[in-house]
């Protein structure tokens, strides 16, 4: 009898244990389902933004790269998502040259942003998106060097280039700085105003 009244105890709280484990596990799931569902539907919505008219080089490419390598903690989906966004659009858009030294580049600011932003801060998504915007700048401008055929395959005409390009840069830096307080900020917001959404993303505020 006294064995049967030990074991009924442990039973039920064995039960009761594996009952709690998997209500955490399921509410873990669902938060991190709802999380991904927002962080990818910013990332689309940013991309899409591609498709208003907006000035030269005003875009939200960069912060978009930026935003998915902070919070996708997953590599292969941190750069996919954006990738696939910019390639959504630029099938409206039309396809360009020096495509793939945009693609380049936008994988490049996705590891910016994992590596950066681990911790987000205003400082830090400020400091990253000026980084990602010179990234863009000097990696998108040798490609169209290289490939366009518009400049002598020289340094002088790897030079006129570059200086050709400046004018755009100021818009490549404020679109950058833009979109990415849009995105980041508007995260922060969303995550106090929709419990469902919080979660142990790649970046943390500092």
């Amino acid at each position: 009898m006294g064995g049967t009244l030990i074991r009924g105890p442990a039973t039920r709280g064995a039960d009761g244990l594996s009952n709690s484990i998997e209500r955490r596990y399921s509410a873990v799931m669902t938060a991190n389902h709802s999380r991904l569902i927002a962080l990818l539907s910013a990332i689309l919505a940013a991309a899409a933004l591609r498709l208003v008219p907006h000035p030269p080089n005003f875009s939200p490419i960069g912060a978009m790269a930026l935003f998915s390598g902070a919070y996708l903690g997953r590599r292969s989906l941190a750069l996919l998502a954006p990738l696939a966004a910019l390639f959504l659009s630029d099938l409206v858009l039309g396809f360009y040259r020096g495509m793939g030294t945009v693609y380049f580049s936008v994988a490049l600011i996705v590891v910016l942003g994992a590596l950066a932003l681990r911790r987000a801060s205003a400082v830090r998504v400020g400091f990253a998106a000026l980084a990602s915007s010179i990234l863009f700048f000097v990696l998108t401008n040798f490609g169209m060097w290289l490939l366009s055929g518009f400049y002598p395959r020289t340094l002088a005409g790897l030079e006129t280039c570059y200086i050709a390009a400046i004018p755009f840069f100021q818009n490549t830096l404020a679109g950058d700085l833009f979109y990415a307080a849009l995105l980041f900020g508007g995260l922060a917001v969303a995550e106090r105003l929709i419990p469902q959404i919080r979660g142990a993303g790649a970046a943390q505020p500092a």
